[in-house]
């Protein structure tokens, strides 16, 4: 009889090291930016997904536009409640930044149920009214992104940065593609996958980013 799996270590800070190590190891050679490898590197530790990884695209001025919004205390909007589950509370609480979901909103319900929209849709359209230079952290619904590009063409949202990796098949891939269009800070990715997992280990990755330079 075979002897009982043990872990290779039990101490947490050693387990994330080796992680980061391994994925880095087995990414191999990449184009990233030395500012965007630990995002891609926090997707891919999420995911367990490299060709997920190896999809991330990102608007020159994203990470530091994502890291300055932090510092501002500017919130972030999720489409889904998932999103805002999994993002740190705390450590945005440090810049006085907080994490904001509407698509739950009674209003927002009612105005999708007499517009025959998605809640997603209507949401994005009360959320850009109350997070001007935000970070809009899209993880499930490409309804959300398509709204909010829209209402970014025409002026009506200026977000610090967006966060669009939609997952899923109707519309998902082609919304990250309009994104790549926008003028404005984004980090997306290609294709279908992405999802809530992704949009949170993104936005987690540039607050750790914003407090490990506070603390410098």
């Amino acid at each position: 009889m075979s002897e009982t799996f043990r872990p290779v270590t039990t101490k947490p800070q050693e387990i994330e090291d080796l992680s980061f190590q391994m994925i880095a190891d087995e990414l191999g050679a990449h184009d990233f930016t030395p500012e965007q490898f630990p995002v891609v590197q926090r997707v891919i530790h999420a995911t367990a997904d490299f060709e997920l990884g190896r999809s991330v695209v990102f608007h020159p001025d994203a990470v530091r536009a994502g890291i300055q919004a932090i510092q501002a205390g500017k919130p972030i909007v999720a489409d889904v409640q998932m999103v805002q589950v999994g993002i740190n509370k705390m450590r945005l609480g440090k810049f006085g930044g907080d994490v904001r979901v509407y698509i739950s909103d009674s209003d927002v319900m009612a105005e999708a149920k007499r517009l025959g929209t998605t809640r997603a849709i209507v949401a994005m359209r009360k959320a850009v009214a109350e997070a001007e230079g935000g970070i809009f952290a899209i993880g499930n619904a490409p309804t959300a992104l398509l709204e909010l590009i829209r209402l970014v063409r025409e002026g009506v949202a200026k977000p610090g940065l967006i966060v669009g990796v939609p997952v899923g098949f109707v519309s998902a891939a082609e919304s990250k593609e309009e994104l790549l269009k926008l003028n404005v800070p984004f980090i997306t990715n290609l294709g279908r996958k992405g999802g809530s997992p992704t949009a949170v280990a993104i936005v987690n990755a540039l607050a750790m980013m914003a407090e490990r330079e506070m603390e410098a």
